[in-house]
């Protein structure tokens, strides 16, 4: 026997949820024009990275996971730019979002990446705002002040063109 869930109840509970949406939807907002949140983490070898140690150079800042197809287009792409871009003041830093690092080892093997890896938690997406969808990728200037997200499939030339304009700033 099935009992009745009563309309009060179902309301309820999409208004938290939507709620709950827009209260992750302007914490990742929120980011715009502020200092990026700092962690220290250890990447897929074993070395610490920390994001303060990166200050002075734009940091390009990507969420992703091994089973999210459009991260693995945009990849090689950030691998081109570290080549690139590097030597004027472009670090990549790559957060998966996986529950194994094997998997992520695979992948960043296969991939040739050539910047740090680490593992995400849910602790460290929602200092971002909330991780909800990948890939998600933060610019970061050379101060620390968070410039620009991008979600989902991405225009990668406007997100070039961004880079570029913060590589240009002091």
């Amino acid at each position: 026997m099935r009992t009745a869930v009563p309309r009060c109840w179902s309301l309820a509970c999409l208004l938290v949820c939507v709620c709950f949406a827009a209260g992750t939807a302007r914490a990742a907002e929120s980011l715009l024009h502020k200092n990026a949140p700092e962690f220290v983490l250890a990447d897929l070898n074993g070395n610490k990275v920390d994001l303060h140690a990166y200050r002075g150079k734009v940091v390009l800042l990507d969420f992703w996971a091994t089973w999210c197809a459009p991260c693995q287009l945009e990849m090689p792409r950030f691998v081109a730019w570290q080549k690139q871009y590097g030597p004027r003041g472009l670090r990549v830093i790559g957060i998966s979002m996986d529950d194994d690092p094997e998997l992520a080892r695979k992948l960043c093997k296969k991939l040739r990446l050539n910047y740090p890896v680490m593992m995400g938690d849910e602790k460290i997406g929602e200092l971002y705002g909330g991780v909800l969808g990948l890939p998600v990728t933060f610019l970061i200037d050379s101060h620390g002040v968070v410039r620009a997200k991008f979600q989902g499939e991405t225009d990668m030339n406007a997100m070039e063109e961004q880079l570029k304009a913060l590589l240009l700033q002091p």
